[in-house]
């Protein structure tokens, strides 16, 4: 939950300042410091980008009455449809986002594996 507010939050923030590539060091290194297993930082990199980008995306289309919105989802087989133009550029987004947080994590569990508890070695003196 942490690495998933964390990717939402400065993803987003970066992507108004930066170029739509930002979220791929953002996940990676967020992923990297905070992510514990594979899958659950797919899914943070994945629904954090994907929802920013989604938030992005209705914020834009608002700006311009949807104007240029209707006008990509007529040239992509998407009939014309807005919402469905919206959903696409959500799992596209997600998609870069979690492949980028998995990446991260996987190299933290290269580099730094997680050892299990060791019991200390008792030896016996022979009779």
């Amino acid at each position: 939950m942490l690495l998933f507010l964390l990717i939402l939050i400065v993803a987003t923030v970066a992507q108004v300042f930066l170029p739509w590539w930002c979220i791929v060091p953002v996940a990676f290194v967020l992923a990297l410091l905070v992510g514990r297993t594979g899958g659950k930082a797919f899914l943070a990199g994945f629904f954090g980008v994907g929802l920013g980008w989604l938030v992005l995306a209705i914020w834009l289309n608002g700006q311009n009455n949807s104007v240029l919105a209707h006008r990509v989802a007529e040239l992509l087989p998407l009939s014309g449809s807005i919402a469905l133009l919206l959903l696409v550029t959500m799992v596209v987004g997600g998609l870069v986002g979690g492949l980028a947080a998995l990446s991260g994590c996987w190299l933290r569990q290269a580099l730094w594996p997680i050892q299990p508890p060791v019991a200390p070695v008792v030896e016996m003196e022979p009779k």
